[in-house]
């Protein structure tokens, strides 16, 4: 498992353009791009050409800030 932080910003009918980073655990960037449309397609009840995704990013270990994804990535 590799960290990545991925940037982007999703329509949302409420408010508009809502802008996003987030950090994920994942193979690859592939499956990072797939694991967000997923979650914010879920969360927020968008479809998955109303995601976009501008930057994928993989962090190093002292970079992650999220626990969840720290755990998952190093075991620590």
């Amino acid at each position: 498992m590799k960290g990545f932080r991925v940037t982007g910003s999703f329509d949302d009918v409420r408010q508009g353009k809502q802008p996003y980073s987030v950090e994920i655990a994942a193979e690859d960037e592939a499956a990072a791009r797939e694991q967000v449309v997923s979650t914010f397609g879920s969360k927020h009840k968008v479809k998955r050409w109303q995601i976009r995704i501008d930057d994928v990013k993989e962090l190093s270990n002292d970079e992650i800030v999220n626990h969840v994804v720290k755990y998952k990535v190093t075991g620590e």
